[in-house]
C-alpha cells in the first residue's frame, strides 16, 4: 500500500522523527525514511532542496543522486525546489540521499508545499533585512567617507581622520557581517562541498576590505575601505532579492493548477452508502458521485446518469458539452447540472490535472536552462579572479618586495574590480526600464528573462476562445427576435448555469423567472410562461431540424407559436484582424490552435486570415505542436488564455496571456497584458527587440571595462576604494544606457 504525505507524517512522529523543515535539534541530518513510499519494489520519494539556484545545481544534484546505486529517475524542479526520486527499494538507504546533498552544501526535508512556502518568505523577508541593513550602511558610511576625502587637502587632522574611520568601522562591521549572510553561508556550503562557486570571492573581498581598513583605522592610516566592502554587499543584494521574487512566481501556475482537483470525493461503496475519501486514496475501480458543482478528482468514465459538464479545462471551450453514460471525464472538469456516478481508471497522480502539472513544470524547468551571456563569463569569473587576485598579492609580496600590507591591498583591489555588477545589471537593468515601459501601456511582465525570449521569437501561435475572441458566448441574432420570444426565452433561462442561457440573460437584462421551469440534462429548459408550456433547447426536442455548423444555437417555443431560433456566437476582438496583420509586417508567421470543433475554428481562421490552424485538440496535441516547431528551428512566442493552454504556454519560447485569462495561465505566462484588445502584444514585441539591443550593448561595456579594470588593478593603480568606486561606476553607466529605452520612446510619443 502507497504511503502518503500524511501517513508518513503520522509515522514520522510516532518514531519521533522531525515531520518539519527543521533539522533535529542535535545538529544531525534528517532521516527521509518513514516519508518514503513503496509499492511494487519501487521507493519513491520527495525532497525539498534549499540553495539550488541555477541550471548547474540542476546538473551537480541529478547526476549525483543517479549515481547512487538502484537509482532509476531524479528530476530537481528548480521552481518548486522539488526533488523527485525513483528507485529500485533496498537498493541503498534513504539517508544516504540527505548525505549525499549535504556534502554537496544542500540542505533537503521533506517535500510540503505550505512549509516551503513558509521557508520561500521567509527568505525573501532575510534578503529583504539584509538589503535595508546594506543601504543604511552605505548612505551613511558614505557620508562620512566624503568628509575624509574632502579634508585629506589638508583640512582635517590625523585625530579627526581616525575618528571617522572608526565610526565608519562600528556602523560597516556589523552590518557587512548581517548583510552579507546569504553569500557567506553560500560561500561556506561550497566550501564543504570541496567546490568554489561566485559567493566565495565576494565573501573573500567583503572580509578583506574590513579586515584592512580596521588595521588601517586602528594604526591611524590615510584610508579605508568599509565604504566599499558594503556598496559591494548592497548592489549584489539587490540583484538577489529580485532574482528571489521571480523564482516565487515561477511556482503559482502549478500550485493552482493543482488547486481544480478536488481534495475530496464521495465513493459510493457496494451497498449504496456514501463515503468521504481523500482524493490521493482512489483507486481505479472506485465508483464515485458527483453532485452538480463538484469537479471530477480523478480521471474515469460516466457510469450512471446523464450531464453538462464544464470542458474548458480540456477543449478551451466556453460551451458546455453533454456527458451519459461511457463518456470520459477527466479530473478537474466541472459538473454542472445533474448528478453523476463515475467509475476511476487512474489515480490521482496520473490523472488529467498531475499531466498538465508535470507539463508546466517541464516547460518552466527548461526556461532555466537556457545559458546566458552573463553566466558564461560568470562561470569563469570564481577561477580566473582568485588565480589574478592571487597572483597581484604574490607579484607584490614577493617580487616588488611591497609588505603584506600593500600586497594585501592591490589583491582585494582586484576582487572588488573585477566583481561582475555590471555584467549583472546588464540585462535587469533593461529589463526593469523595459517593464516599467510596458507597465504604462497596461502589460506586465512577469519573467525575468521573458523580454529577451520574446525579443528572439520567429513565430506567434494564438489559441482561439478567449484570445483571438472575447471567450463569452452571446446571441448574435437579436435583431431578428422578437421582444416576447427573448423575455420568454430569458424566463426560463434564469433558472440555469448554461452558458446559453446566461448568454440569453445578459441579452434581457433583469426579470423574473419562470416558477416551475425545470432542467433536463442535455435537452434544455421547460416551463410555463402565461400559463402556456414553453421550451428552449435542442432543436429536435422543440420539433425542428437543427443547423449547426460554426455557429452554437437554441430554440425558444411557447405553445403553439412557430419555435423561434436563437444564435450564439463567440465574437472576434475588434483589433485581431489588425494586429495578426501587424505581426506578419513585422516577419512573423501566424498560426491558431484551438480546442474546439472544426466549423468555429474555420470561421475564426478565415476572418483573420490565418492559413495555418488547427482544431480540436488538446493540451498535449498542442504542446507536441510547439515541439515540432521547435525541432524545426524556429522559436515560439504562445498567446493563450485556458487552463488548457497553462502547459503550451509554459513550453512556449515566451508565452503572453489577457488580463481575463485563468489564474493559472496568467501565472505561468512571461506576459499579461490589459485591455479588450490584443495590440498590446505588438507594443511587448517591439519594446523587446528594443530592449535586447541595449543589453548587447551593456554586455559589451562590461567585457571592455573588466579589460581595462583588472590590468590596473594587477599593476597597482586602484586602491579597494577606488575599486569600488569604479565598479560602482560601471554599474552607473548601464543603467545609464538602459535608461535611454525609456527616452526613446518618450521621443517618440512626442513626436
Amino acid at each position: 500500500m502507497t504511503l502518503t504525505t500524511i501517513d508518513a507524517e503520522i509515522v514520522a512522529e510516532e518514531r519521533g522523527c522531525p515531520s518539519g523543515l527543521e533539522p533535529p535539534a542535535d545538529g544531525s541530518l534528517i532521516d527521509p525514511a518513514p516519508f518514503v513510499r513503496r509499492i511494487n519494489g519501487i521507493a519513491r520519494l520527495d525532497l525539498a532542496v534549499f540553495g539550488a539556484k541555477c541550471a548547474g545545481c540542476i546538473r551537480k544534484i541529478e547526476a549525483a543522486m543517479n549515481a547512487l546505486p538502484a537509482m532509476q529517475s531524479a528530476r530537481l524542479n528548480l521552481s518548486t525546489g522539488k526533488l523527485s526520486l525513483t528507485w529500485r527499494d533496498g537498493g541503498f538507504s534513504p539517508r544516504e540521499i540527505v548525505e549525499c546533498l549535504d556534502a554537496l552544501g544542500y540542505r533537503a526535508a521533506p517535500f510540503d508545499p505550505e512549509k516551503v512556502e513558509q521557508e520561500n518568505d521567509a527568505e525573501g523577508r532575510r534578503l529583504l533585512r539584509a538589503l535595508a541593513v546594506a543601504g543604511f550602511a552605505t548612505a551613511n558610511v558614505m557620508l562620512l567617507s566624503i568628509a575624509v576625502w574632502a579634508g585629506n587637502g589638508g583640512e582635517m587632522g590625523p585625530g579627526a581622520r581616525g575618528l571617522m574611520h572608526l565610526i565608519s568601522g562600528l556602523i560597516a562591521i556589523p552590518a557587512a557581517l548581517y548583510a552579507g549572510r546569504p553569500f557567506f553561508s553560500s560561500a561556506f556550503r561550497a566550501l564543504k562541498g570541496g567546490h568554489a562557486n561566485m559567493d566565495v570571492p565576494i565573501s573573500l573581498a567583503v572580509i578583506l576590505a574590513l579586515s584592512i581598513s580596521l588595521l588601517e583605522a586602528m594604526q591611524g592610516g590615510v584610508h579605508a575601505y568599509f565604504d566599499a566592502a558594503v556598496m559591494l554587499l548592497f548592489f549584489l543584494l539587490i540583484g538577489r532579492y529580485l532574482d528571489h521574487r521571480l523564482r516565487l512566481r515561477a511556482r503559482a501556475a502549478a500550485r493552482d493548477l493543482l488547486a481544480l482537483q478536488s481534495a475530496t470525493a464521495s465513493r459510493l461503496s457496494k451497498d449504496g452508502t456514501l463515503t468521504a475519501v481523500a482524493a490521493r486514496e482512489i483507486v481505479p475501480g472506485d465508483l464515485l458521485v458527483l453532485a452538480p458543482g463538484d469537479r471530477a478528482p480523478v480521471d474515469g468514465v460516466v457510469e450512471e446518469g446523464a450531464s453538462d459538464v464544464d470542458l474548458s479545462l480540456v477543449t478551451g471551450e466556453s460551451a458546455p458539452a453533454l456527458l451519459a453514460k461511457g463518456g470520459a471525464l477527466h479530473s478537474g472538469v466541472l459538473n454542472i447540472s445533474s448528478r453523476l456516478v463515475m467509475r476511476a481508471t487512474k489515480t490521482s497522480n496520473d490523472s488529467l490535472i498531475s499531466d498538465l502539472t508535470r507539463l508546466i513544470e517541464a516547460g518552466e524547468q527548461s526556461k532555466g536552462k537556457y545559458i546566458r551571456l552573463a553566466d558564461k563569463a560568470a562561470s569563469l569569473y570564481v577561477p580566473v579572479v582568485h588565480t589574478v587576485a592571487l597572483a597581484t598579492f604574490l607579484g607584490w609580496f614577493f617580487l616588488m618586495d611591497a609588505g603584506l600590507r600593500i600586497s594585501m591591498m592591490y589583491a582585494v583591489a582586484v576582487l572588488i574590480i573585477t566583481c561582475p555588477c555590471a555584467l549583472g545589471l546588464a540585462a535587469p537593468a533593461v529589463q526593469v526600464v523595459a517593464t516599467g515601459r510596458l507597465f504604462k501601456s497596461g502589460v506586465l511582465v512577469k519573467s525575468g528573462d521573458a523580454l529577451e525570449r520574446l525579443a528572439e521569437v520567429e513565430a506567434i501561435v494564438f489559441d482561439k476562445t478567449g484570445t483571438l475572441t472575447f471567450g463569452k458566448l452571446r446571441v448574435a441574432n437579436s435583431d431578428k427576435i422578437s421582444k416576447d420570444a427573448l423575455m420568454g426565452a430569458a424566463a426560463l433561462a434564469r433558472i440555469s448555469r448554461h452558458p446559453l442561457s446566461r448568454a440569453i440573460v445578459a441579452e434581457a437584462g433583469a426579470g423574473r423567472a419562470a416558477p416551475d421551469a425545470v432542467e433536463l440534462p442535455g435537452f434544455g429548459i421547460e416551463g410555463t410562461i402565461d400559463g402556456v408550456r414553453a421550451r428552449f433547447g435542442r432543436g429536435d426536442w422543440v420539433g425542428v431540424e437543427s443547423v449547426g455548423g460554426a455557429t452554437t444555437e437554441g430554440w425558444f417555443k411557447h405553445g403553439d407559436d412557430m419555435p423561434v431560433q436563437f444564435l450564439f456566437e463567440d465574437r472576434l476582438r475588434d483589433d485581431a484582424a489588425k494586429t495578426v496583420r501587424m505581426l506578419r509586417d513585422r516577419g512573423f508567421e501566424v498560426e491558431m490552435l484551438s480546442g474546439d470543433r472544426q466549423a468555429p475554428a474555420n470561421a475564426v481562421a478565415e476572418a483573420l486570415g490565418v492559413s495555418t490552424w488547427r482544431a480540436e485538440l488538446t493540451p498535449q496535441d498542442k504542446i507536441q505542436r510547439l515541439e515540432n516547431l521547435k525541432a524545426s528551428g524556429i522559436k515560439v512566442a504562445m498567446v493563450g488564455d485556458g487552463l488548457n493552454d497553462a502547459p503550451s504556454l509554459a513550453g512556449a519560447h515566451a508565452s503572453l496571456s489577457p488580463g481575463s485569462a485563468a489564474d493559472a495561465s496568467q501565472a505561468v505566462a512571461d506576459f499579461v497584458y490589459q485591455g479588450e484588445g490584443i495590440s498590446p502584444i505588438i507594443e511587448a514585441i517591439d519594446i523587446s527587440r528594443k530592449a535586447r539591443r541595449r543589453i548587447l550593448e551593456n554586455f559589451a561595456f562590461a567585457a571592455i571595462y573588466n579589460l581595462c579594470a583588472i590590468p590596473l588593478a594587477v599593476l597597482g593603480f586602484v586602491t579597494p576604494l577606488i575599486a569600488a568606486a569604479a565598479m560602482s561606476g560601471s554599474s552607473i553607466v548601464v543603467t545609464l544606457n538602459a535608461l535611454r529605452l525609456a527616452g526613446a520612446h518618450k521621443q517618440k510619443t512626442a513626436s
